[in-house]
């Protein structure tokens, strides 16, 4: 196993250690002392396992470690944690008034990831190949659901975290649209090949 590939199955491990602090956290809110250094150490694994992706990319590319098993788990732990956080933000109050991530958000990030999943499925039974073209849409989409997510752990900002979520909401839908496209095309190319050339 490679060095970068060691360091995305680190960062599947600490998805599980976010949850439980994240979870306690919740409970002592609950309890009426919240216990602020459970908070802190919730934040530091996930900014710990969020900033691991850009670096076992980089140590990836820059001393050629690509691999089949990198290509499979790194999105597999990428979207862990951020499915992990998202859920546990959602049903677990981080302060008083049901400061959280509405439940609403976080239905509709889920939805969207099995539409593209089973999409991407459904090409790749049909064509027996799929080309996933990286659009701008789909990254603004995860940096703006991650500062949603940051917007609730670090309590420092006197607005409800529905206004981060709407934000976050609007690239969701448009990421899912832009893919339902590519994917829809990628079909009608398979069942209508182009011809080319003189008969």
């Amino acid at each position: 196993m490679t060095l970068a590939s060691k360091i995305t199955v680190g960062r599947l491990f600490l998805v599980p250690v976010f949850a439980v602090l994240a979870i306690y956290y919740g409970q002592s809110i609950r309890e009426g002392h919240p216990k602020e250094w459970l908070r802190w150490s919730a934040l530091a694994v996930f900014v710990t396992a969020s900033a691991s992706d850009g670096i076992d990319g980089w140590i990836a590319r820059r001393f050629n470690q690509r691999s089949r098993f990198g290509a499979i788990i790194d999105p597999i732990a990428d979207k862990s944690l951020l499915l992990t956080a998202l859920i546990t933000l959602t049903l677990v109050d981080w302060g008083k008034d049901g400061w959280c991530i509405p439940l609403w958000f976080s239905a509709l990030v889920i939805v969207r990831d099995f539409i593209i999943l089973g999409g991407s499925a459904l090409i790749h039974f049909v064509n027996h190949d799929m080309h996933v073209r990286p659009r701008w849409t789909g990254k603004v989409c995860t940096v703006t659901q991650m500062f949603a997510l940051g917007w609730v752990m670090l309590k420092v900002v006197p607005f409800d975290p529905i206004y981060p979520c709407l934000i976050a909401a609007v690239f969701t839908v448009w990421s899912c649209v832009h893919y339902l496209q590519d994917g829809l095309k990628q079909l009608h190319d398979s069942t209508h090949p182009r011809t080319g050339g003189n008969p």
